[in-house]
């Protein structure tokens, strides 16, 4: 890995380079990289904590002057519980995958001594841009060299030391290693984000990583294919047979567990024959931590009425009424918006008008109804009690992630290995002509007789 003030060009060319050396690298030589890694990354723990603080320090000074939302400050603590931890172990559980490379998926006989396969292969060069979450140069340069990508990264300014001492300790682990040293990159120009963005000569695929809004700059500025999601406007549906404990513990870990996650709860759906039992419950145990409710007319009179909510005037206070807006608005805070639906059919209908294809689920102890919201509901991630947290790719068994997909195109959800492959046909003869085959006389047809693998 480097850190390069090269210009866009010169970079993306190196990677490109670099891509084609790392693509051909068999597995013990990337696994090998990979555990440099993690021991680099350990060794250097105190000096990225002590750059991340010294972040930090100047992220909250930005926040308190309206400069930087409150959401990404919280992205940037690389020292929040468990979080340094989960980092160095994504590492280790990208090397212990099965290798993604060269994996045989079709084998076809398409005649004697002439045999069709198909083959994963790396996608070639990623350009990943990024803002705060300095972890994540750690997860893609993992998933880049596991998956045989080369890959070019470009962060915010407002992590700049810590993307830079992440970064010298993983350039320091890969000096040792057969890795090429511009398969990783981390570009220190500033504003060569357009210019990267057009050199779709070089870069295969752009992976956004951060708001909205720089998801859908990205969007809109490159030729280059896209992997992300713009938000993460996440839906919960609480059907009138849920179970009330399990509907509190999921909506609670759903919305407060890390409000700044785009896999956190946004919308609360209910059932209106479940808004006298099931809601209040739910809306007490959201309210004692502080989440402030935005409520439609229906929910908010079936709270005021509660016996469980009317004789707390603090708790009431709380409740606000909601805004059409709200309904389309990922808050990345401890605030949700609340709306009574009639049934399972206006639910559905709601999150595929409102929501942004990442992650819904619906709380029922209905199977029919489950698998009915579940096939009804367009997102990349559909759960049946179970929390909206759980889109994730370590969650998921994938080691780590380089972000949430919600393409429809390639990959789809948490993208991990998986979904930094290709594939590419590979054919295989003696000779052979196509001039050979066809219908007419003396002509000889294809078997296409499927092969196992």
């Amino acid at each position: 890995m480097s850190l390069t003030n090269a210009s866009p060009s010169e970079a993306a060319r190196a990677a490109k380079e670099a891509s084609h050396v790392l693509a051909t690298l068999p597995e013990p030589a990337r696994n090998e990289a990979l555990t440099a890694i993690h021991a680099g990354l350990t060794a250097a723990k105190d000096d990225i904590l002590a750059a991340n603080a010294r972040d930090l320090e100047a992220a909250r000074a930005a926040a308190d002057r309206g400069h930087l939302s409150p959401s990404l400050v919280s992205r940037l603590d690389l020292g929040k519980k468990g979080k340094w931890e989960d980092m160095l172990k994504g590492v280790l559980d990208v090397r212990d995958l099965e290798d993604p490379v060269g994996k045989i998926t079709l084998r076809t006989k398409l005649d004697d001594g002439l045999e069709l396969t198909r083959v994963t292969c790396p996608i070639g060069v990623l350009l990943i841009i990024f803002e705060a979450r300095p972890e994540v140069i750690a997860n893609i340069a993992s998933l880049a060299v596991k998956s045989g990508n080369a890959a070019i990264l470009k962060g915010g300014k407002e992590s700049t030391e810590s993307f830079v001492a992440i970064s010298k300790a993983i350039s320091a682990a890969l000096d040792g290693t057969k890795v090429p040293n511009g398969a990783v990159q981390l570009v220190t120009t500033r504003d060569v984000i357009p210019q990267l963005l057009d050199l779709d000569r070089y870069i295969d695929l752009v992976i956004p990583r951060g708001s909205n809004e720089l998801v859908r700059y990205v969007k809109s500025a490159t030729r280059i294919p896209v992997l992300g999601h713009a938000d993460g406007l996440c839906s919960i549906f609480l059907e009138q047979s849920a179970d009330p404990k399990m509907a509190v513990d999921v909506i609670v870990d759903s919305k407060t567990s890390y409000p700044a996650a785009c896999n956190s709860l946004e919308t609360l759906l209910v059932q209106e024959s479940a808004l006298d039992s099931l809601l209040p419950p739910v809306a007490e145990a959201l309210l004692a931590r502080d989440v402030v409710l935005r409520c439609d007319a229906k929910t908010k009179a079936a709270l005021t009425a509660s016996s469980t909510l009317s004789s707390s005037p603090d708790l009431i206070a709380k409740l606000e009424d909601a805004r059409d807006a709200d309904f389309d608005t990922e808050f990345l805070s401890l605030t949700l918006a609340v709306k009574s639906v009639a049934d399972v059919g206006e639910a559905v209908a709601h999150v595929n008008a409102h929501g942004s294809k990442h992650t819904d689920a619906i709380l029922t102890g209905s199977p029919e109804l489950a698998e009915r919201f579940m096939a009804g509901v367009d997102a990349a991630g559909v759960y049946w009690n179970a929390s909206t947290r759980f889109a994730d790719g370590m969650r998921y068994g994938f080691g780590t992630e380089v972000g949430i997909s919600t393409n429809k195109i390639h990959s789809r959800g948490p993208v991990g290995l998986e979904g930094l492959m290709i594939y590419k046909y590979k054919v295989r003869g003696r000779g052979h002509v196509t001039a050979d085959y066809g219908e007419g006389e003396g002509l000889k047809r294809y078997k296409h007789e499927k092969l196992p693998l």
